[in-house]
């Protein structure tokens, strides 16, 4: 049978470019060295980081995971010459400890989450993600389940959307633009629709301050497909699986995203002790060590060839202890 996915996009390496790819098999790749080592990629995307990873780290196997059946069929084109090297799972990646139970792994060597919008969703216009093309307003990452955007602003009160609207997108007309959609004659049911609403909703002082629909669609984006609520599971349960020397490594794009991996980052690389406690008992020594200082970002020459790689920000722990 035929692969729609594959025939509709082409060759996936030329539509895809991974950012931070060197760096990326820079940071898993001391945890991969051992025989039978497995990599997991918790958004397998077009496989582009996974290609790089396996290449580098021959006696490493991958287990893949994307929400997206499009992006699946494309990876696995990308992944073929790997042969049975590659295990890929349909699955979001809060569903993480419950896929390797069901394939019967109980420890992982390193872990990869490139998060956000991957390039397939943001070039298919039929997906709804971007306001400057017109298109059903889905936005669905999976669009075998769940609700729509368009579904998601009929359901929602003017409270509800100007709460979304400020928590995910940190917009500050986010009250003026609710009171805009809820007063709507008819509610939003294309992109260019709901640009039209918000650009009139835009006072005329702040219509030169960046795209008005910018932090509407990118808010709608996270609710509709959970993004929070996932991460906010799959990064514990990533921490929870990984054998001492396995690493962690995570690629942000934006600040509600990247807060919330510094902030857990954070935790597991700090000793849980009282203040002035004159040592550090071993059991209560910090199971992690930060890779990174700070958030690591891509370099300009890497952003002028590929401007997607400018807000990313890159963050790695390894496992030094067991708990």
């Amino acid at each position: 049978m035929e692969n729609t996915a594959d025939s509709r996009y082409g060759d996936p390496a030329a539509i895809h470019t991974p950012v931070m790819v060197e760096r990326v098999v820079e940071l898993v790749s001391p945890a991969l060295e051992i025989s039978d080592a497995i990599y997991v990629d918790c958004t397998l995307g077009m496989g582009g980081h996974a290609a790089a990873v396996l290449r580098a780290n021959p006696r490493a196997r991958l287990i893949g995971f994307d929400r997206d059946s499009d992006a699946i069929a494309l990876a696995q084109q990308r992944l073929s010459e790997f042969g049975d090297r590659v295990t890929t799972v349909h699955a979001v990646y809060d569903q993480f400890d419950e896929k390797l139970d069901e394939l019967g792994v109980a420890e992982v060597d390193a872990v990869f989450f490139d998060l956000g919008v991957s390039s397939l969703q943001l070039d298919e216009t039929e997906r709804g993600f971007s306001y400057m093309r017109d298109a059903p307003l889905d936005m669905r990452m999976d669009q075998s389940v769940g609700i729509t955007a368009a579904e998601l602003l009929t359901q929602s009160s003017e409270t509800e959307l100007r709460d979304l609207f400020r928590r995910y997108g940190d917009e500050p007309l986010a009250g003026r633009y609710a009171r805009a959609i809820v007063a709507a004659p008819n509610p939003p049911a294309t992109t260019l629709e709901l640009v039209e609403i918000l650009q009139q909703a835009t006072p005329a002082a702040k219509r030169n301050a960046g795209h008005p629909a910018k932090r509407v669609f990118q808010a709608l984006r996270i609710a509709v497909n959970r993004e929070l609520e996932a991460l906010e599971s799959a990064i514990p349960q990533a921490l929870g699986r990984v054998r001492v020397g396995g690493r962690v490594v995570v690629e942000a794009y934006q600040s509600l995203e990247d807060r919330f991996v510094k902030h857990t980052f954070h935790e597991a690389t700090t000793a849980n002790v009282p203040a002035g406690l004159p040592f550090i008992p071993p059991e209560l020594e910090p199971e992690f060590v930060s890779l990174t200082r700070g958030a690591e970002q891509a370099d300009h020459n890497e952003v002028d060839d590929n401007p997607r790689a400018k807000p990313v920000r890159l963050r790695a722990v390894e496992r030094i202890r067991s708990n």
